[in-house]
């Protein structure tokens, strides 16, 4: 039979890298080769913080000894609900992270008070930003902000940041390479301040407005009249109506469309509305529709007959219903 000394180091180091961190550094205690597998870069490559109230001094070791240039994914929490006592993160651990991991290209940020921490100190290589519960400073994604900051931002998101306002949604204009935006929970942007932020995004291609206060008719016709190259949209479908659906009618780019319920009002459009306004939209390849109820159904079959150019997906919302960004 089989064992574990047996099995070749790539198999080995695939299941290394779904243990938590903290297993995988004990684990380099077993064997000579283990250890050198655990030391391997490729088993760096993406780390997930979040299981641990992380002390600093524990951080700046595995930062030091483990990370660095290997790192190219972190997800870290920062602790907001732990207590006055617990560990925050620090300007100067985010400036370290920027020196000493040089190929950090996705960073997110969860439950963490950055009130403290200035924009400037992210790592200048981000590629994608996300915040999950975290405090901002009001000053944090204004437009006066130094512009030069996150030159290679190209996709942020802003779940459940209670700060997060239309003064912010402007202020993202400053990321010229922007090209994906996710909105969740941000219950301070309104109606106006969202036609006015799209109208300075219109080089957006991915846009995704989930949980929030806005009705998806007001979202859609922002969406209609400022991001003409727009690729994907996702949506809840709170205050979705067939006229609303329809301003999507013509869009020249649109290659997915996402609405998600539960939430279902007498206006929803019905399933031959929602089979009218996609034949519409000349490029669309993938429709889903998900927590609406339609799952095998007769509204699954119009659909999917209706639609044979396009990858039709009736589900139910998945357990994980909060993770938007997935």
């Amino acid at each position: 039979m089989a064992t574990l000394a047996d099995l070749p180091d790539s198999v080995l180091l695939e299941i290394f890298s779904y243990l938590p961190v903290r297993d995988r550094i004990r684990i380099s205690r077993v064997c000579h080769r283990w250890k050198r597998l655990v030391d391997d870069r490729w088993l760096w490559r993406h780390v997930d913080l979040t299981l641990y109230t992380m002390r600093p001094k524990v951080m700046w070791h595995l930062l030091r000894r483990y990370m660095a240039s290997r790192l190219r994914s972190l997800r870290v929490g920062g602790y907001l609900f732990s207590g006055s006592q617990a560990p925050r993160l620090s300007p100067a651990l985010m400036r370290a992270l920027g020196q000493k991991c040089p190929n950090l290209k996705r960073l997110c940020l969860h439950v963490a008070d950055l009130s403290m921490v200035p924009i400037t100190s992210l790592p200048c290589t981000l590629r994608t930003l996300e915040l999950h519960s975290c405090e901002i400073s009001m000053a944090w994604l204004l437009k006066e902000q130094d512009p030069t900051v996150l030159p290679l931002l190209e996709c942020i998101v802003l779940d459940r940041v209670p700060a997060f306002r239309d003064e912010h949604l402007q202020g993202l204009t400053r990321f010229r390479a922007l090209r994906s935006l996710v909105l969740g929970g941000t219950y301070r942007v309104t109606e106006t301040g969202l036609d006015a932020g799209l109208q300075e995004l219109g080089y957006l291609q991915r846009l995704e407005v989930l949980g929030c206060t806005l009705s998806a008719d007001s979202t859609l016709l922002a969406v209609s009249r400022h991001l003409r190259d727009v690729r994907k949209i996702r949506l809840t479908v709170r205050g979705l109506s067939a006229p609303g659906l329809s301003v999507l009618e013509g869009m020249p780019a649109l290659e997915s469309l996402c609405l998600l319920g539960p939430l279902i009002t007498p206006e929803m459009p019905s399933p031959a509305e929602i089979l009218s306004s996609c034949l519409a939209m000349p490029k669309l390849r993938v429709l889903e529709l998900q927590g609406l109820g339609w799952e095998d159904q007769e509204a699954e079959r119009i659909l999917c007959k209706g639609l044979p150019h396009c990858m039709v997906i009736v589900r139910a919302c998945p357990k994980e219903s909060m993770d938007w960004w997935m």
